[in-house]
C-alpha cells in the first residue's frame, strides 16, 4: 500500500474519548442537593427533546443551559466552577500522550459540549492548545437573580428530584409513545423550562448560553475544515454520545472516518468503527494509520484487527506500547455493520459504564 501524504485532520470530543468526566453532571452533583438525580432526569429530558420530539432550535447537549439557573441558585460562580473542574479532571489512561501524538502528526482539535472552565483546565493539564478547542462559553457571573427567585429555583429543583426517571421506549417517535407517567413528567418539565423559567431573570441563561452539542458540533467541524482549506473526507472524528450524532453523520456522509470510543447507543448507531478500550492507545493507532493511509487504510486494518496486522500498519513505537498494555488480547475494535450493530450497542454501553461509572456511563 502506497502512503498518501494528504493533510488529515483529527477531531475529538472530550468527555469520553479523552477524559472520564461528565463535568456538568459532576457540577450538578456538587452544587445542587440530590444533583445526581436532578441531572440524570434533565439529561434524559434532553434526549427526549433532541432525539424523539426534535424540538425546533433545541439540540443534544442543551442540558448544559437548562441546569444553569439551578447552579446559580445554589452558589456556583465562574471561579468555583473553574476550581472544582481543575481539581477533578480524570483522564482516560494515555490521553495526554495521545493528544501530544496526534497534534504532532496532523492538525488536531477538540470539539466539546463542556463548559470552557473545564476545557481550559484540561488543556492546561494536557498541554493542548486552547485555541484549537470549540466548547460552551459561559460567564455565569454576569447574571443576577434575587432571593425570591433563588428560593423558587430551589423549590423547582426539589420537585424535579422527586420526579420518576423517564424511560424512552425503543423506536419512540413522539411523546405519545411514552407511558402516561412519563408523558406527565415531560409536560411538567416543558412548563418549567419553556414557560416558568423564561419569565424569570435567570431565563436569560437558557436563552443566551449556546452549548456546543448536536448541530453546533457539526458546525464546528465544518469551520475547522474551512479554516484549514480542506475537505470533510480528510477528517477523523472521535465521539461517544448523542451530542456527536450530527458530526458523525456529516463526516461519514462525506467519506471521512467516524469512531465511537466507548460510545453509547447513539454513538454506535451513527459511527463506522466501534472501539471498546480502557486506554487511548487505540485512538493513537487509528490516527496514525488514518494520517498515512486514510479512511480505507484504517478500515483494512480494522477488518483484520490483530497483532500481525498492527505490524504492517503502525509504527514500532505504537506496536511496543500496545504490546506492553495488552500482551495477550487486544481491545475490541470493529467495523459497525447492520449485522453487529445491536450487539455492539449493548457491549459498548456496558463497557462504557465500567470505565466511567454507572451514573455517568448511563447518560445520553
Amino acid at each position: 500500500m502506497n502512503a498518501k501524504r494528504l493533510q488529515r485532520i483529527f477531531i475529538s470530543d472530550c468527555e469520553g474519548p479523552i477524559s472520564k468526566n461528565d463535568n456538568a453532571f459532576e457540577l450538578a452533583t456538587y452544587f445542587i442537593p440530590d444533583g445526581d438525580k436532578f441531572f440524570a432526569l434533565v439529561s434524559k429530558y434532553d434526549d427526549v427533546l433532541a432525539d424523539v420530539v426534535k424540538k425546533p432550535g433545541y439540540k443534544a447537549g442543551d442540558t448544559l443551559r437548562l441546569i444553569l439557573p439551578f447552579l446559580k441558585a445554589y452558589g456556583a460562580t465562574n471561579e468555583r466552577i473553574r476550581e472544582y473542574s481543575a481539581e477533578h479532571i480524570l483522564l482516560v489512561p494515555s490521553a495526554k500522550e495521545t493528544l501530544k501524538f496526534v497534534k504532532d502528526v496532523m492538525p488536531s482539535f477538540i470539539v466539546s459540549t463542556s463548559y470552557e472552565q473545564y476545557i481550559a483546565a484540561l488543556c492546561e493539564l494536557t498541554n493542548f492548545p486552547f485555541e484549537n478547542v470549540y466548547c460552551t462559553r459561559l460567564d455565569l457571573d454576569k447574571y443576577r437573580i434575587d432571593a425570591k427567585e433563588t428560593r423558587r429555583l430551589k423549590e423547582i429543583s426539589e420537585e424535579i428530584c422527586a420526579m420518576p426517571m423517564i424511560e424512552i421506549p425503543e423506536n419512540a417517535k413522539s411523546v405519545h409513545d411514552f407511558s402516561e407517567r412519563d408523558q406527565e413528567t415531560i409536560r411538567r418539565l416543558d412548563e418549567v423550562f419553556w414557560k416558568e423559567i423564561p419569565r424569570m431573570k435567570s431565563g436569560r441563561m437558557i436563552e443566551e448560553v449556546n452549548p456546543v452539542g448536536g448541530y453546533e458540533k457539526a458546525n464546528a467541524v465544518q469551520d475547522i475544515v474551512k479554516r484549514l482549506d480542506s475537505g470533510l473526507h480528510s477528517v477523523m472524528y472521535v465521539g461517544d454520545s448523542i451530542t456527536d450524532v450530527q458530526s458523525f453523520q456529516l463526516v461519514r456522509e462525506n467519506r471521512g472516518l467516524t469512531v465511537s470510543f466507548n460510545g453509547n447507543n447513539y454513538a454506535v448507531r451513527e459511527a463506522e468503527i466501534a472501539v471498546l478500550s480502557d486506554n487511548t492507545i487505540v485512538t493513537s493507532i487509528l490516527a496514525e494509520v488514518f494520517n498515512h493511509y486514510g479512511r480505507e487504510g484504517v478500515l483494512e486494518m480494522v477488518r483484520e484487527w490483530s497483532y500481525s496486522g498492527l505490524k504492517r500498519y503502525c509504527s514500532q513505537i505504537l506496536q511496543r506500547q500496545i504490546l506492553q498494555l495488552y500482551p495477550k488480547t487486544l481491545p475490541k475494535v470493529e467495523i459497525i455493520t447492520s449485522a453487529n450493530k445491536e450487539r455492539l450497542m449493548k457491549e459498548s454501553t456496558a463497557f462504557r459504564k465500567t470505565i466511567r461509572g454507572e451514573a455517568v456511563g448511563g447518560l445520553g
